[in-house]
């Protein structure tokens, strides 16, 4: 195992939060760093540590610069981020990277094509294949959940087969209803909410993705794991449970 020093880069990004930057591109190599990170600022929180969020190549950490800078006086550090920076740093002098673990495998329920989908033609068209086929491509692999964003709850998840790779809308929709599965590029992802949005849209799933009242209030977590389930429309009206694996 390499030691995380050798592998990251640290840069101020405002006056209460900085950029911990461990790679390029997406992939799992890279996630595998960006959840130690995580891990381990979340084990181990310095005084004025807020939150850290993951995105696909980096972690951004948010921090109380008063409560930072007044916790390492004695020590000279000169400011907030010096401070923030210097206890991050050490940390991960004192760490490796882990192996990769996943907590769940998470199967989703998905009513593909017709007004659940209503890209999936374009998407089969677009590259040389049936809605069929696609359906099969899309439901046939495991997909890796990076992190979320754009909306709460909204997952971003890579591993897609390039044989279904399609450009985002060139005018996006304004509402794209809940639940919604889409592709773009050789991402794909699920709208939790009613959102605007330029994903091609191939199908529709039944499970929330947002629930305020939980916590977390989000079904799915960065290092998940997703597959999709085909149903018929009459299973999408029968509010099928969401099955996790531990």
């Amino acid at each position: 195992m390499r030691n995380l020093l050798e592998t990251i880069q640290i840069r101020p990004l405002s006056d209460s939060a900085l950029v911990v930057q461990v790679g390029e591109g997406i992939n799992e190599v890279t996630h595998t760093k960006v959840k130690t990170i995580l891990n381990l600022l979340e084990k181990n929180p310095f005084n004025g540590f807020i939150e850290a969020v993951p995105a696909y190549n980096s972690v951004t950490v948010y921090y109380n610069p008063i409560n930072v800078y007044f916790s390492n006086l004695e020590k000279g550090v000169q400011s907030p981020y010096e401070n923030a920076k210097t206890k991050i740093l050490s940390l991960m002098n004192q760490s490796n990277i882990a192996d990769t673990t996943y907590n769940r495998l998470v199967k989703i329920p998905v009513a593909y094509g017709g007004e659940m989908g209503p890209d999936l033609e374009f998407v089969a068209s677009y590259n040389g294949l049936t809605p069929s086929e696609v359906i099969k491509i899309h439901s046939s692999a495991q997909y890796l959940v990076y992190m979320l964003g754009f909306a709460p709850g909204f997952p971003f998840m890579g591993g897609m087969d390039k044989q279904i790779a399609t450009p985002r809308k060139e005018s996006p929709r304004l509402a794209i209803a809940p639940g919604s599965v889409g592709i773009a590029g050789s991402q794909t992802g699920i709208y939790p909410l009613e959102t605007p949005g330029g994903w091609q849209i191939i199908g529709r799933t039944p499970s929330r993705l947002f629930l305020p009242e939980q916590s977390p209030p989000t079904l799915l977590q960065p290092g998940d794991r997703i597959q999709f389930v085909p149903i018929s429309l009459e299973d999408y009206a029968k509010d099928l449970e969401v099955k996790s694996w531990e």
